[in-house]
């Protein structure tokens, strides 16, 4: 199930943390939907001196398939949340999912 990211709101640290998620968004140059491998979420720093300081980066790049545009991705995991950032996409266009665990 995909879950859209809400502007100006970081998705659930406890949701997330430990776990890989793929996203999806439109490319704002040729529109195509765009799906990323599974990319993993980091762990908040809990040796931070503050709240500000708290954050861990994960950084990835992607190309369009329709037009080969290069969008770059962050991932930034702190105690507020999770928040994913891609360049070249309208606001509120992004989307995550978790994959199912694996039934053992």
């Amino acid at each position: 199930m995909w879950i859209q990211q809400k502007a100006n709101e970081p998705a659930p640290l406890s949701d997330l943390q430990g776990h890989t998620v793929g996203l999806k968004f439109e490319c704002n140059k040729c529109h195509t939907e765009v799906f990323t491998d599974l990319i993993g979420i980091p762990a908040p720093d809990h040796l931070a001196n503050s709240t500000e300081d708290d954050g861990q980066f994960e950084k990835e790049e992607i190309k369009c398939p329709g037009c080969d545009m290069t969008h770059q991705i962050t991932i930034k995991s702190t105690f507020e949340g999770v928040t994913f950032d891609v360049s070249e996409v309208a606001q509120g266009s992004v989307s995550y999912q978790v994959p199912p665990a694996e039934e053992k």
